[in-house]
């Protein structure tokens, strides 16, 4: 069941009804309406992957009251691997096992020796990375007595699977969850409207920009021999606007149906597109994950404490693991890589962490500084994106020897001019609202009610004109 679907708008309502009006007097029952909810949420994709997600949660629940009974730290250890092995294992088998299979064989072909690679059709369970890391975290947490384990399966299985970030996050910590779960919600009308808000930005970010990006992308990076190097530049910014849009506009939405529902989630995205370098970049696309990776893989390799070599060690370790996170492809590992040398020059100079705060803050427009580091880092990361969108390496590195052979200051032909002003408008929206949690977040916008629900309506209409077939989110494959 898609966020952009026909389903889905007569999903929501139901339970938003239910939850509020018909369990709204017993916590316990609105859990269980969340339970049942999310469960029936994900068997619309695939019934039969239900159990695995049902099992994945039992064996976290189960051990991390094991890890906080145990009668020493060996058994305590015993039981964290026995999650962590499990977990990574269903996670290494549904995502990576061809790919290691597929990768064994040509290494051995290399070295003289004929391997016939045993290969199995596997479908990959949606969702799969994103549950996985949230019970991780939970059994770390535990063993690291940061938290108590959780005593209602009930509670903890809402935890895992709360339907609105299921599927593409953001990765929630249980320390954040888990005691909004457990803590009786009120309906707040304005809470309720603000997260209308936000999900209308989201399916205007996913329905109007990432979906319209998306057929001009396809059909250069699919047929690039036959576009020019002009054209080439256009698809690849274009891809950076609709992997934007389309995965920040889930997060938005996944945001905004928690708020209807009383519950705040982890900020995901804030305004990456306007770093004035790779480190902030960082600091602001996939929060969740980035933050992740940070705590239970970056600090425990000893993060910073280290030398130069041991952070340079670190930051490779990261970026490369973030880059295989992403899927079995070698793709993904070398857009890792080339963001790690991006961040390399900022991790020497000790200069990683200059930008903490928004550009521009209060005021109207940045500083001629501030526009050449925005478009010097928008580049960096528009090029590292070729090779995530690429389907091969050679196919990204066909595409950019194309782009560089070709005729790259002729007109492209295929230039899409209302797509383009639709995305000076959205670019515009993101640049008024960027010192607030989402675009439209702004409780004191100086507009008349009249003109603030003009524009709503408008946006409404403009979702409405661009919807076509229902658009799986590029995110949903992770």
């Amino acid at each position: 069941m898609l966020f952009n679907s026909i389903n889905f708008a007569l999903f929501l309502p139901v339970v938003f009804v239910l939850y509020w009006f018909v369990t709204n007097r017993s916590l316990k029952a609105q859990n269980i309406l969340l339970l049942i909810a999310s469960y029936f949420f994900y068997a619309c994709w695939d019934y039969r992957f239900l159990f695995l997600l049902i099992f994945s949660t039992l064996l976290d629940y189960y051990t991390g009251i094991r890890i906080a009974g145990a009668r020493n730290d060996n058994y305590k250890k015993l039981w964290l691997w026995i999650s962590i092995s499990v977990n990574l294992g269903f996670l290494a088998f549904f995502k990576y096992y061809n790919f290691f299979s597929l990768s064994f064989a040509e290494a051995a072909a290399q070295l003289g020796f004929r391997v016939d690679p045993f290969t199995i059709k596997v479908i990959l369970p949606i969702g799969i990375s994103f549950y996985t890391f949230h019970g991780l975290s939970y059994v770390v947490d535990i063993y690291k007595n940061r938290i108590k384990p959780e005593r209602s399966f009930i509670d903890y299985s809402v935890f895992v699977s709360f339907f609105p970030l299921l599927v593409a996050g953001p990765i929630e910590r249980a320390t954040h969850l888990l005691p909004q779960i457990k803590k009786r919600r009120v309906f707040d009308y304005a809470k309720a409207i603000d997260g209308l808000r936000q999900i209308l930005w989201g399916l205007f970010k996913k329905v109007v920009i990432a979906d319209q990006c998306a057929a001009y992308v396809n059909l250069v990076f699919n047929h690039s021999e036959h576009f020019s190097g002009s054209e080439h530049v256009v698809a690849a910014v274009l891809f950076a606007f609709q992997i934007y849009c389309d995965f920040s506009g889930y997060s938005d939405i996944a945001l905004g149906v928690a708020r209807l529902l009383g519950i705040e989630l982890l900020r995901n995205f804030a305004y990456p597109y306007f770093s004035r370098d790779i480190a902030e970049f960082w600091r602001r696309w996939h929060i969740s994950l980035s933050s992740w990776f940070k705590d239970y893989l970056y600090i425990p390799l000893g993060g910073s404490k280290g030398g130069l070599w041991m952070k340079i060690r670190n930051t490779f370790i990261i970026f490369l693991v973030s880059g295989f996170w992403h899927g079995a492809n070698f793709t993904y590992i070398i857009w890792g890589a080339l963001n790690a040398i991006y961040f390399l020059p900022l991790l020497v100079l000790n200069r990683n962490r200059t930008n903490l705060e928004i550009v521009a803050q209060g005021r109207a427009l940045p500083t001629l500084r501030e526009v050449i580091g925005i478009v010097i880092t928008f580049s960096l990361t528009v090029f590292a994106w070729i090779f995530f969108r690429a389907a091969s390496v050679s196919d990204a590195l066909r595409y950019i020897t194309e782009l560089f052979t070709n005729p790259v200051f002729s007109y492209p032909v295929q230039f899409n001019i209302p797509l383009t002003l639709l995305i000076i408008f959205f670019l515009v929206i993101e640049w008024r609202g960027r010192e607030y949690p989402y675009a439209l977040g702004n409780p004191n916008i100086a507009f008349p009610k009249f003109v603030r629900w003009s524009f709503y309506y408008a946006m409404v209409l403009c979702i409405w004109y661009f919807t076509g077939a229902e658009q799986q989110f590029i995110y949903f494959q992770f």
